[in-house]
Formats: C-alpha cells, sequence, structure tokens
C-alpha cells in the first residue's frame, strides 16, 4: 500500500510513511474489536482475523486517505474504493497493495481511466478521457498505448490502428474532420511506408511516406477518375515483396478501413486551394511545441514536451479535372515532388496488369526451395529462431579464447533434435520436428564479438517475439531471404555448393575481417542447417543488413562491372526492384579522402577473393537522395512542370579549381563521439572516416531534418549524384527537375560465394563463342576483379577532373 500512496500522493512523505503500518501493525495496538484509533493517527473499522485486518473494513489516515473495502492478512486485497486528498479517486480491483485487475481511476485534472492495471500500471485493455476530451481506447501496455486501438480528438479527427510506445506504429487508419483519410503504414507517430491518402472530394494518393512526408514513387488519381484495387496498388508500387507492404504493417482489414466517399466533380475554376491550418490538438492538456511545417507545405505534425502529438490533414492538395482519365504519375524526396508524368488511365491500368501477370509467374516459380510455402514457410522460420536460439545459448557461457584449427575443422559442429513435444535438452515448441546443424559455432562466435555484436541483442533481433518478414529475392539464384524485425540482419538460403565454398574460405575470411575492420566483404554471422522430416535440408547463413538505416534507401544497384545482360526490364521494376548495371545513370562524385579510402578497401577485399579463386561477387549500393534546396517549399502544380534547374556555379570550389564536397544539402563536420550514435551495428564498419575538405580530420554527417550521423567506410556516406538526361526525355511529358543531387551512400560487396570451378569455366567458354568474352560475367578472377575496380573508377566514382 505504501507503494500506492506514493504513486498517487507524492507530496505528503510521512502519510506515505504512515500508511506502510497498515500491513505490520504491532501485536500491542491490535485487539478483537470492529473499530480501533491508532496512537499515529489513522483510524481503522472493520473485520480483523486474529491481529491483522482482514475481511471488509475502511481505514483512514491522518492525512485523509481513505480505503473503504476488502483485506486479507492484513493487506489491501479484493474490491475497494481509494480516497486520496489530491481529489484521485481509484474503484476497483487490489491485489496485495497494487492497483491489480480492473478499475476506474479519475486523476485531480479530471482524466478518466476505466480499464486493466497491472501492478499499479495501465496494461491490457482500458479507455482514457483526458481533460480536454480526448478519448483513447485500446490496449495498454506498462502505462502507454501499445496494440491495437483508437484515439479520438476532440476536434472530431480519429485514428484507428496500431501503436507502439504510446505513437502511432504500425498499420492505421487517420480520419480528419474535413473528411480527408489516410490508411496504411506508420512509424513513431507519422506516417511511414506504403499508404493510400484519400481527399474529402474523392481523389486518392496512392504512394509512400518517410516520417510524414510523401518520398518515393506515388499515383494521384483526381476526384472523380477510376482507382485500382488494393491488390494492384500493391503490385504497381511494388511493396508486395518488403516488410513496408501495407499487407505486412498489421492485420487491420484495409478494405473494410477505407470510408467510400462520393465522388465530387468540380470546374476548374472551383479548384480548392486550401492552405496547411491546425485543426487537431495535442494528446493530452499540455501545450503543444515544436511545429514543423514540412516541404510540400501540406504536413504539419504538433509534438509537444511530453512525447505526444497532433496531425493535420494533406487538405488542399487534391486537385480536380475535367479530364478524369488522366491520373498522375508522381516521385517525391522527402515532400519535394520532383518528378510527375501524366499518364492515361486506361495505359496504366495495361501496365499495372501486365505487372500483376509478371508478379503471378515469379510467385509460381518462388524458388528451387520447393518446402517454402505456405505453413512451412512459417514452421521453417520457427525452427530457424528456436535453433539460434539455443546455439547461441550454448556457445555464450563457454569461456572466451583464441580461435584455434579444430574451431573450423569437421567436428565443429553443434546438432541436435528438436521434437515437437520437447525433451531433455529442447523446449516443447508449435512447430513440427526437426535435427538442426550449427556449423563452425566458436568461430562465429568470434566473430560476432569482433563485430562487437551483444549476444542478447542478437538473439532478441532473429528470436524475439516480433519474429522474421520473408523478402523477395532480388537475383536468379532462388535464394529465400528473411529479415529481422529491427531489420538488422537478413537471413540467406544456401545452396550446398555455396555451403562447402563458405566452410572452406571460412579460416582466410576470419583473418581478413579481423585484420581489415573496414573491409567491405559481407558481414557472416552463422551458419545453420534444418533437416526436415522426409530427408529435406536447408541450409541457412546469417549477415549484416547493409541497408539498417534510418534514411530511405531510394534507388538500389547491384553492380558487377559485365555488361551482358546487365539490363532490367522496365515493366518488371517496381519500388524496391534492385537495377543492374546498364540501369545506373549517374555518376558519383564524393571527398577525394573518402574516395581514397574507398577504392583502397575494395582493392584489398578483391585481392582476398581473387585468392580464393571467388567470382560473380557484386558491390550492392544504395542510394538516399536528398530533395534539391531550390525546390524546397514548391507546391504541387498538377498541369504545369517547373524548367529544369542546375546547381548555381561555382559553389563549393577553391581558387585551384578544387571541388569541396558537399553542397549545402549536406554537411559534413567534425567528428565528435558524443554526439553520434557509436552504437555498433550489423553493417557498421571500422572508425570514422576523414575528410580532405575538412583538413583530413575525422568527419560526421549532418542531414537536414534526420540529424548527425556517423560518416564510415560503406555506411553514411555523402556523394554528389549526376545525371545526364537523354533528348528523349527530356521532349517526353516526364521530366527530371535537377540534374544533380545530394546523396547519402550506403555499399558492401555480396554474393562472393561462387568459385571459379569446372562448371563456370565451361560457362566461360561456351558463352564465348555467342558474346563478348569481355562482357560476359563469367570470367577467370584476376581479369573479373580487375574490370570490376575499373568499372567503379571509372564509371560509378570517377575522380574529379
Amino acid at each position: 500500500m505504501t507503494r500506492l500512496k506514493i504513486l498517487f500522493d507524492e507530496e505528503s512523505e510521512t502519510s506515505a510513511k504512515l500508511l506502510g503500518s497498515v500491513s505490520c501493525i504491532s501485536e500491542e495496538n491490535v485487539e478483537r474489536l470492529s473499530e480501533k484509533s491508532f496512537s499515529n493517527g489513522d483510524f481503522y473499522i472493520g473485520e480483523f482475523k486474529e491481529t491483522l485486518p482482514h475481511g471488509k473494513g475502511k481505514y483512514t489516515w491522518l492525512d485523509g486517505t481513505v480505503y473503504d473495502g476488502d483485506w486479507e492478512a492484513g493487506k489491501l486485497t479484493g474490491k475497494g474504493l481509494l480516497l486520496w486528498p489530491s481529489g484521485a479517486k481509484y474503484n476497483g480491483d487490489i491485489s496485495g497493495g497494487y492497483l491489480h485487475g480492473s478499475g476506474t481511476f479519475t486523476a485531480p485534472d479530471g482524466s478518466i481511466y476505466e480499464g486493466q492495471w497491472r501492478m499499479n500500471i495501465q496494461h491490457g485493455f482500458g479507455r482514457k478521457k483526458y481533460p480536454n476530451s480526448d478519448v483513447y481506447e485500446g490496449e495498454w501496455k506498462e502505462g502507454v498505448h501499445e496494440g491495437n486501438g483508437r484515439f479520438f480528438w476532440n476536434n472530431g479527427n480519429k485514428y484507428t490502428g496500431n501503436w507502439k510506445c504510446g505513437k502511432m506504429h504500425g498499420r492505421g487508419v487517420m480520419e480528419w474532420v474535413n473528411g480527408d483519410q489516410y490508411n496504411g503504414c506508420w512509424f513513431n507517430g507519422l506516417r511511414h511506408g506504403s499508404g493510400i491518402y484519400q481527399f474529402a472530394d474523392g481523389g486518392y494518393y496512392f504512394g509512400t511516406w518517410t516520417r510524414g512526408l510523401k518520398d518515393g514513387k506515388g499515383i494521384f488519381y483526381p476526384a472523380g477518375s477510376k482507382r485500382p484495387s488494393l491488390k494492384k496498388f500493391c503490385i504497381s508500387m511494388g511493396c508486395d515483396g518488403h516488410k513496408s507492404a501495407l499487407s505486412q504493417c498489421s492485420s487491420l482489414n484495409f478494405e473494410e478501413c477505407m470510408v467510400k466517399k462520393p465522388s465530387v466533380k468540380r470546374s476548374l475554376s472551383e479548384k480548392i486551394s486550401v492552405s496547411g491550418v491546425l485543426r487537431s490538438s495535442s494528446m493530452q492538456h499540455k501545450t503543444a511545441g515544436n511545429c514543423r511545417l514540412s516541404d510540400s507545405g501540406r504536413d504539419l505534425i504538433h509534438h509537444n514536451s511530453s512525447g505526444t502529438f497532433s496531425l493535420d490533414s494533406d487538405a488542399g492538395q487534391s486537385e480536380v479535372q475535367e479530364n478524369t482519365a488522366i491520373v498522375y504519375e508522381r516521385e517525391y524526396m522527402q515532400g519535394v515532388l520532383i518528378k510527375e508524368r501524366i499518364r492515361d488511365y486506361t495505359e496504366l491500368s495495361k501496365k499495372a496488369e501486365k505487372k500483376t501477370k509478371h508478379h503471378v509467374k515469379e510467385t509460381k516459380k518462388s524458388s528451387c526451395v520447393g518446402i517454402l510455402k505456405g505453413k512451412n514457410s512459417y514452421h521453417l522460420m520457427l525452427n530457424l529462431q528456436l535453433g539460434i536460439r539455443y546455439t547461441v545459448g550454448k556457445i555464450t557461457p563457454v569461456p572466451k579464447r583464441e580461435v584455434r584449427t579444430a574451431d573450423f575443422g569437421d567436428r565443429a559442429r553443434i546438432t541436435m533434435f528438436f521434437p515437437r513435444r520437447g525433451s531433455q535438452f529442447t523446449p516443447p515448441h508449435k512447430s513440427i520436428d526437426f535435427y538442426w546443424k550449427d556449423y563452425c559455432p566458436m568461430v562465429f562466435r568470434i566473430l560476432r564479438e569482433l563485430f562487437k555484436l551483444d549476444a542478447a541483442e542478437y538473439m532478441m533481433s532473429i528470436c524475439g517475439d516480433n519474429g522474421l518478414t520473408e523478402i523477395s529475392s532480388p537475383g536468379k539464384s532462388g535464394s529465400i531471404f528473411y529479415l529481422s524485425h529491427d531489420d538488422k540482419f537478413v537471413i540467406k538460403t544456401l545452396k550446398k555448393s555455396e555451403l562447402k565454398v563458405l566452410l572452406r574460405m571460412l579460416p582466410k575470411y576470419y583473418n581478413h575481417v579481423k585484420e581489415h575492420e573496414n573491409t567491405l566483404i559481407t558481414k557472416f554471422f552463422g551458419l545453420h542447417r534444418i533437416t526436415l522430416p522426409g530427408r529435406r535440408k536447408v541450409r541457412f547463413v546469417v549477415m549484416g543488413n547493409m541497408f539498417c538505416t534510418e534514411l530511405r534507401i531510394h534507388r538500389r544497384y547491384d553492380l558487377k562491372g559485365s555488361t551482358h545482360g546487365r539490363c532490367t526490364d522496365k515493366d518488371k521494376i517496381r519500388e524496391n526492384t534492385t537495377l543492374k548495371d546498364l540501369d545506373l545513370s549517374y555518376e558519383f562524385h564524393m571527398d577525394k579522402s573518402l574516395r581514397k579510402f574507398l577504392f583502397r578497401q575494395i582493392t584489398v577485399d578483391c585481392e582476398f577473393l581473387k585468392s580464393q579463386q571467388i567470382i560473380d561477387y557484386s558491390l550492392l549500393l544504395g542510394l538516399h537522395f536528398r530533395a534539391p534546396e531550390q525546390l524546397n517549399g514548391l507546391l504541387e502544380p498538377p498541369n504545369m512542370t517547373p524548367n529544369v534547374e542546375s546547381s548555381p556555379a561555382g559553389q563549393g570550389v577553391t581558387a585551384d579549381g578544387e571541388v569541396l564536397f558537399p553542397s549545402k544539402g549536406l554537411l559534413l563536420v567534425a567528428h565528435e563521439p558524443s554526439s553520434v550514435n557509436t552504437e555498433p551495428g550489423p553493417h557498421i564498419r571500422g572508425r570514422a572516416l576523414r575528410a580532405f575538405s575538412l583538413g583530413d580530420k575525422e568527419v560526421d554527417l549532418l542531414v537536414p531534418g534526420t540529424g548527425r550521423l556517423r560518416v564510415q567506410l560503406g555506411v553514411n556516406m555523402p556523394a554528389q549524384a549526376n545525371r545526364k538526361l537523354s533528348r528523349d526525355e527530356t521532349d517526353s511529358a516526364e521530366v527530371e527537375l535537377f540534374e544533380v543531387y545530394d546523396v547519402v551512400l550506403y555499399m558492401g560487396i555480396i554474393d562472393i560465394l561462387q568459385e571459379y570451378n569446372t562448371k563456370k569455366k565451361a560457362e566461360h567458354a561456351c558463352k564465348s563463342v555467342k558474346f563478348d568474352p569481355v562482357s560476359i560475367s563469367v570470367v577467370e578472377p584476376e581479369l573479373y576483379a580487375k574490370r570490376f575496380i575499373d568499372f567503379l573508377e571509372q564509371k560509378v566514382f570517377p575522380e574529379q577532373r
């Protein structure tokens, strides 16, 4: 009971101490009476059992606090009513002196919570009405909104969906009082991921958001025009295979949540122009602060000191057209419209239908592992989590030591049978019986420590309650990929031949990553095999996700340096498609020192791969574009395209003609360990890099609207992307507004498990007859490494002239 007193009436320390006497009344004060006054001024009237209050009773403390209800052995247990001098009141279940069970709490400020409690904290399902008449009803966890719930603002706005840590997070629907509605993904209280924005006049925008701003490709359907089904939208946006897909945000039914609005047709003279005026109140009565207006001039997000928020709609963005057959393909960067193409709805429908057919074909092909379907896929993920939890838990307590030759040998294995009912060594589980094999557990444990990964965090990322997400394969290998819930780790299925290559090269790989902390080569954290009933074997490798970043990756490229077959069919390109060499229309200019460090490490890594007779590797390159500074605040005209502009001449150039990067869009500053996140991650490499433009000092990167990031090799590297427009593009309806962009680069060398064996030599001989031997991917390791480096040096990251 002392805990209750301190929780709800902190102003009276003396009374809080006196409250403790209820559960430990001395024998000299206790008599078998129905009422009793105590020497400290407290008063009890009710039932006793032996020497302690037991049954029904009312206890009044000296300061005026009153409890009237059930007692058990001197403790508040059962149902009762608590009244505090401050005006607070609780009526409901109490257990062992704690608010525990169901009850109603009325706070001094007038807010009322009705629902479930656990150890004095709102936990479970409950409804809370705030002093300003805002209402939340739904699930709570440890005193904050978490799970499914609805929030009603006092001005009529409403949100229905998922919550996490008190903020909108996951899948949800926001309805504004003006009739606008957003249905899609949320992250940390902001629109983030795929979604549909429906305007009050009947217009729709299907697209993606990042931190509350439109970011990426989308399609705008004016009021009165036809719109595709949700399935077609997901496929056309390319979001069916990644975590950002609407279908993976939560279990809410998307179509049911979408409110049908009547279409409203207006003439051009009646177009609506509504400024972004705040229509929402904060969730609590505290004054809102730190108002931030988005680059588009429409999204308003208000935060206050308590971390609560309110939202405004995209009111006024819907444009009504006379021709309802016209739709607009758009691309945004941080809320700024950078590209727009006017399309006919019929043409767009045919394009979507083509993508749908292609998607069905890909689904039928699936992968070389035919067992990874439906329930089998779920069982496989569950088996993988059980096995990793078992292995890491078994190997972590072993005293740390140096790696021995025997740790790489054939006997360096952990094998265990996991029956469904459980065993002496394994827990019962809901999957099927399976055998688990872990390869070289001590080596991978030391590698994880070398990469500064905590064993507990590693297990929680992969084996936590949120599970794994299956993502589509970007290559021809047919491998299945799983992504951990926090995006830190990628788990890939391997062929038997790839497993053998990794085991063979593991001793050299270990020495290489130990000697070169800045290596760009894929980080491996574990190698496993699952044997299912029928002796079907599935092999996995756990790797770091190179694109684990808070910034949105707008483009992905897989670059090998070859040209034959290295382009992507335009009809197959989606939002998250990994493009190839011939699709790359940019060249990237970076700081002189950063470029030198980059190619020094690429050369070292290629020498290692060449020594292991490895080919077919590639540079996985991720680009985060920053919206051009000159376009900030630009509105989104439906019928006109802004003039093409270029960066002002002479900016960032010294008297000697040396280019000082970056421009004002991104800013390199001196490295301050206390100002950046130095927590090791699965893709973090080595120490901070040095930049020529700052006198070869270690640097951090300031990203507007995001914060300060640590610059490392292959991680958070700033550059300028230059793109030349073709004549066809400038003459078409599709216009790129800028040729030069500030970008943040993420990169690493992947697919390093293909050796130049007899089969590959035969493939080279066969293809050399039909095609140019230099253009094909399969060449001998020395030529492959040279061509790879030359392509990156000359075409991708050319030196400044």
